[in-house]
């Protein structure tokens, strides 16, 4: 390995839409840490949440889909060696609370601010990230490290499908064709669920749905949407699940009038304006909405088994072209406004 510099660049968030290059220290691993050589690190929408829409503090750094080489090591680091090329994995939970031992770490009832999951800790978007050892997964056999940087998102969608306990025959709708919900209808199709739905307004990314084996691409306006007082009125286009993946008020509250009777909406996506749902329609039909936050127990194995396995269609899942560090401000304005349509990687050297 090569010498470790005593500081590295970071892509700094300094307000809406405003990113800037600055020099920080070079962090020393603490005991039971590593640092890690970024090699690539994806942009997720919370990034374009906090970066483009505001979200963020300023002063910090983003980035949570990364996979990188081991440069440093701390103490107390048993199994790891510089030189590993590894994955970023789950944040650590307690292990100890009602939901961890029901296999449910996405609900650790002790969790702190979830800063880990891309929401105020200093992230990869830099060229050197200090990391818990308890976060670390190994690279699978041919797996490159800019395919494996798909694992975060992966996880996410392969736990939105869970949540959902979408079964055989279920028809399913998913509602934003992002990263996020384009690595959904990957994996809906990949598993034989379906019909798989897509809407999705952006032109581009309907089309990248019905690349990756999605039944159908609709812009929103052709959905059927009803008024409170035929709460039991069902759509024409129903299904039995909705994922909803992009956020947004009115998709969500779309979503909810797409359900048949028994239906299940599951709100993936994050969103700063709240939607609202029509009472008498949950009740008379018999609906259920549940959250959506990062992962199963085992998610990141599941996705980067699934990664490796080369059942993805992934050549349409990543942009072609990676950016540079510096690069970070337009790529985040090109996704914002719909000019690149799949899952933009950053690769800081």
């Amino acid at each position: 390995m090569g010498v470790v510099p005593e500081t590295m660049r970071v892509a700094v968030y300094r307000g809406p839409g405003v990113v800037e290059l600055e020099e920080r220290p070079v962090p020393v691993p603490g005991p039971g840490r590593v640092l890690v050589e970024v090699g690539h690190c994806g942009i997720c929408g919370s990034d374009l949440h906090l970066m483009v829409e505001g979200w963020g503090k300023p002063g910090m750094v983003g980035g949570h889909e990364w996979t990188g080489t081991i440069v440093a090591v701390g103490e107390e680091v048993g199994g790891w060696s510089p030189g590993e090329v590894v994955v970023g994995g789950p944040s650590p939970r307690c292990g100890r609370c009602r939901r961890c031992l029901e296999g449910k770490p996405a609900q650790c009832q002790n969790r702190e601010e979830p800063v880990e999951e891309g929401l105020g800790a200093q992230g990869a978007f830099a060229d050197y990230l200090e990391v818990d050892i308890r976060s670390l997964l190994r690279l699978p056999e041919g797996l490159s490290p800019r395919v494996a940087a798909l694992a975060e998102p992966l996880a996410v969608a392969l736990h939105g499908i869970s949540r959902s306990e979408v079964a055989a025959g279920d028809r399913v709708m998913v509602f934003g064709a992002g990263p996020i919900g384009a690595l959904t209808v990957a994996a809906l199709v990949e598993a034989g669920t379906g019909p798989v739905t897509v809407v999705e307004p952006d032109r581009a990314r309907r089309e990248l749905a019905l690349g990756l084996g999605a039944d159908e691409a609709l812009d929103p306006v052709e959905l059927a949407l009803f008024p409170m007082w035929e709460p039991e009125r069902i759509s024409d286009r129903g299904v039995e699940v909705v994922l909803e993946c992009s956020g947004r008020k009115g998709a969500i509250e779309a979503g909810f009038h797409q359900l048949v009777r028994g239906g299940t909406l599951v709100m993936v996506g994050a969103g700063i304006e709240a939607p609202a749902f029509d009472p008498n329609r949950m009740l008379l039909n018999e609906l259920t909405v549940r959250g959506s936050f990062v992962y199963d127990a085992g998610g990141f194995e599941r996705a980067l088994e699934l990664l490796a396995s080369g059942r993805l269609p992934l050549a349409g899942l990543i942009d072609p072209v990676d950016v540079p560090l510096d690069g970070l401000g337009a790529a985040l304005a090109d996704l914002a406004s719909g000019r690149i349509a799949g899952k933009v990687l950053v690769t800081p050297r």
